[in-house]
């Protein structure tokens, strides 16, 4: 009897770890059937010769809560290899919701996330109450991908304390109820939950999210909730005040007896350590503790460009971000308006010292991410011997204002970043796709990871690469049927041309709800990539296969 599918002839990374060897993947239905020499034709074959296979990557850190309503496609990261995406993250979420909290949530998710609250209301049905009901919903819109949430702690605050969430502690009672009800949305399929310390994470008001402030006692109740329901933890933590931060999340790992999984920005150590985090860590990890943090494998920041919002702070500058493109390109064409732009520019001086972290991304194909402190908008600027604005400026006009320039805002060193990305305990990941929609565009990061640091640096071989994008990473979620090229698992597969794998240039799109503006960034070398059995892309294509799930909590199933 024929197998459905037959990859066939590739190098197999099967995710574990283990050296790439040559052998053939057969699948029937969404389960990988059988790996190594495979007899007899397939229903349909992929000829892998001169590719690598591996599982599908799963992206640990994303916010298509509202994303999966309209595009279900899930761009960009289902360009880039991905079949399993976990959404929910930084605490903001759309359930649990009562029917009054919605405006509330999405006005939250804008200022926070940079999703278009207009978008939000009016691109999803807004059918649920409950978190479970919240995954229901999105199952019935058929994703490409697989996803899966945490709950937040924001709308579940919200949910129980109405506005005085916000500024106020939750009383004793409260606490149980906020934790009674973070737990039931883990029985009900929630991986987890989401927590956010950052002050920065304001709502439309200016005041901080609710939870940003949430104390010890309301912490470890959560905790214990969450892990009586076999949830993991996930936080975004206060880099300012790193060292207590670490020592609630120790605290609550002690109390939920689960994994723990933070955003880590690289932040350089002292006394020796690689970094800021090691110390704590390394107890963390002593005492038993299974911690795990994200970060991006190259600069993550903003976009700058004529298409996009990034300009510069001044008069004549907020004039011309009220055009349209080709009004913007006209108005810098103008010699009349472009001089009062640059000497408005001229008049501050933090423009000049913010250009050192500002990178041309070139007029390649493929942008650059990895250029030096001498190729800074701000070392091109002085070896021209002219403003970083006007360089700004003559790049749009050479290429009729399609160049972007990234503004670097973490992981900035590159340098610095290697012995970090390569510690133990650190996975890929903080893409942040289907967040920061007009502002960042960050989610090609496997294809940065493979072509960069794989295949250009040898900073990774391509089975711990792989073994991190996908077993590792499908470990912290709890599913151990994915993330391995394995007879019986889930059929997640890429077929990949490691020497021609890359991200694209990014460009502005407005494919939103009411033709709001997203970035999107495609990639190459991706021949095939399966999600449950069906081929979701073919060279580098969407197929229209839809074979996705929303994946719950296996704790719980």
């Amino acid at each position: 009897m024929a197998h459905d599918l037959v990859i066939r002839g590739g190098s197999l990374v099967d995710g574990t770890g283990s050296e790439p060897f040559t052998g053939d993947v057969a699948v029937d239905g969404r389960t990988i059937a059988k790996v190594g020499k495979v007899e007899g034709a397939g229903h349909r074959e992929i000829d892998a010769e001169g590719h690598i296979v591996t599982p599908g990557f799963v992206d640990l850190h994303t916010h298509f809560d509202a994303q999966a309503g309209w595009d279900p496609l899930l761009t960009p990261v289902s360009w880039h290899g991905v079949t399993t995406a976990l959404f929910g993250n930084c605490g903001v979420t759309f359930a649990p919701c009562k029917p009054a909290d919605r405006e509330f949530l999405a006005g939250m998710m804008e200022t926070v996330e940079d999703i278009p609250r207009n978008a939000i209301l009016t691109g999803l049905p807004w059918d649920w109450e409950s978190y479970g009901e919240y995954l229901d919903s999105i199952e019935k819109l058929g994703p490409a991908i697989n996803i899966t949430g945490l709950v937040g702690h924001c709308a579940s605050r919200f949910y129980v304390m109405g506005e005085r969430a916000v500024e106020e502690d939750p009383t004793e009672d409260e606490i149980g109820q906020i934790a009674e009800l973070i737990g039931r949305s883990v029985a009900e399929g929630a991986i987890g939950f989401s927590t956010n310390r950052l002050p920065g994470h304001v709502l439309p008001d200016g005041r901080s999210i609710p939870g940003t402030f949430a104390k010890e006692a309301e912490l470890i109740a959560i905790s214990a909730a969450v892990g009586k329901a076999g949830g993991i933890l996930q936080s975004v933590l206060n880099y300012g005040n790193l060292d207590d931060e670490m020592a609630m999340l120790t605290k609550q790992g002690r109390a939920a007896g689960t994994r723990l999984l933070f955003s880590a920005p690289h932040a350089p150590g002292s006394n020796g350590n690689d970094s800021a985090y090691d110390d704590a860590i390394a107890a963390m990890r002593e005492e038993g503790l299974d911690v795990s943090g994200l970060t991006l494998p190259r600069s993550g920041g903003f976009l700058s460009g004529l298409s996009t919002d990034m300009l510069f702070p001044t008069p004549a500058w907020a004039e011309v971000r009220k055009l349209d493109f080709r009004g913007r390109l006209a108005a810098i064409r103008d010699e009349d308006t472009r001089a009062r732009l640059v000497e408005e520019v001229k008049a501050i001086p933090r423009v000049e010292e913010g250009s050192r972290t500002t990178f041309w991304l070139g007029d390649d194909d493929r942008p650059t991410y990895t250029r030096g402190a001498e190729e800074s908008l701000y070392g091109m600027a002085k070896a021209a011997g002219v403003h970083p604005v006007e360089v700004w400026l003559d790049k749009m006009l050479e290429s009729d204002g399609r160049s972007m320039f990234h503004i670097r805002f973490f992981n900035q060193d590159l340098e610095g970043l290697k012995s970090f990305l390569t510690a133990d305990w650190i996975l890929p990941g903080i893409g942040d796709a289907g967040a920061h929609v007009s502002q960042i565009m960050d989610s090609g990061w496997t294809s940065f990871l493979l072509s960069h640091w794989v295949r250009e640096q040898g900073l990774f071989t391509i089975e711990e690469a792989v073994r991190r994008m996908t077993s590792a990473s499908a470990r912290v979620l709890g599913f151990d049927d994915r993330g391995t090229l394995a007879e019986g698992k889930k059929a997640d597969i890429n077929v990949i041309d490691l020497e021609r794998v890359a991200e694209r240039q990014p460009k502005l799109v407005h494919d939103f709800p009411g033709g709001a503006p997203r970035l999107i960034q495609k990639a190459v070398g991706y021949k095939a990539t399966v999600c449950n059995g069906a081929v979701i892309l073919a060279d580098d294509t969407h197929t229209g296969e839809r074979s996705g799930q929303v994946l719950r909590n296996p704790a719980t199933a």
